[in-house]
């Protein structure tokens, strides 16, 4: 199924990437001739995503002066949430499904094709060859990565930040599609475990100390604990994640117009 709207999530502080990040939003940082966030729309937009909003936050003025095309939702309180709930501030633009992306990676319009093609109403997009980027990434070690496990069936059956990376099939790389079922799916069960008592969630979230402050990873491990099937587009390298100024080097070294890497 065919999705024309995408929601950039780029509210974060971005501190691992100061100083450059103390005068600029990590998504303006230059990439070649353009910036990361060029890159992303261009990418999406060559695949028919024309309907773009950002969730900001950190120096949106900055972004939202750069992009003035863009529908805007602004997370105020970005110090104290995380990706979830920042990607709800976004909630009245879900409908009739949307594509969620990281803002600090950069990824072939190819992803996005197959992203686009795929069945299913939840679909993610897991890197196989994962381990081979992570070779010299001393800023950024694999016990950062939001990893994927298999079933024996393979269906994914853990996805977090805490996993051992000898039993991982693969790494999230931050992008998911949710067709308009899917997007009623998540909705349904965002709010209930965020303001039904009954949840249980008072405390913990999955992997997070409390939903305010939970992953995507920890909604979708929600939604795989539920079955709710969760698919997977596997890919091979072709993305790069930017989150460190050695990532940023890497990028700036490796990047190339026609395929990322």
């Amino acid at each position: 199924m065919q999705i024309d709207k995408a929601i950039i999530l780029a509210a974060g502080p971005s501190s691992r990437l100061s100083p450059l990040t103390n005068q600029l939003p990590k998504c303006l940082l230059s990439l070649g001739k353009n910036t990361i966030l060029s890159h992303i729309l261009d990418t999406l937009k060559n695949e028919g995503v024309e309907n773009i909003a950002m969730v900001v936050g950190h120096m949106r003025e900055k972004i939202m002066e750069s992009y003035p095309e863009l529908t805007y939702y602004i997370n105020s309180d970005f110090r104290k949430n995380n990706i979830l709930k920042s990607l709800f501030y976004a909630e009245e633009f879900m409908d009739g499904g949307f594509i969620v992306s990281y803002s600090d990676i950069v990824y072939s319009a190819e992803m996005v094709e197959r992203l686009q093609e795929a069945d299913g109403d939840i679909v993610v997009v897991v890197d196989t060859d994962w381990r081979e980027r992570y070779k010299g990434r001393t800023d950024h070690p694999t016990d950062e990565a939001e990893l994927v496990v298999l079933n024996e069936r393979g269906h994914i059956e853990r996805i977090s930040k805490f996993l051992n990376p000898d039993a991982a099939y693969g790494e999230f790389i931050g992008l998911v599609k949710f067709t308009p079922r899917g997007s009623r799916i998540l909705i349904q069960n965002y709010h209930r475990v965020h303001e039904n008592k009954w949840c249980g969630f008072t405390g913990r979230f999955h992997d997070a100390s409390s939903i305010e402050v939970a992953y995507l990873t920890d909604m979708i491990q929600e939604l795989i604990d539920r079955y709710y099937p969760v698919q997977m587009v596997e890919v091979h390298k072709d993305w790069v994640e930017i989150d460190t100024l050695q990532d940023l080097e890497y990028a700036r070294k490796h990047f190339n117009l026609d395929g990322c890497l």
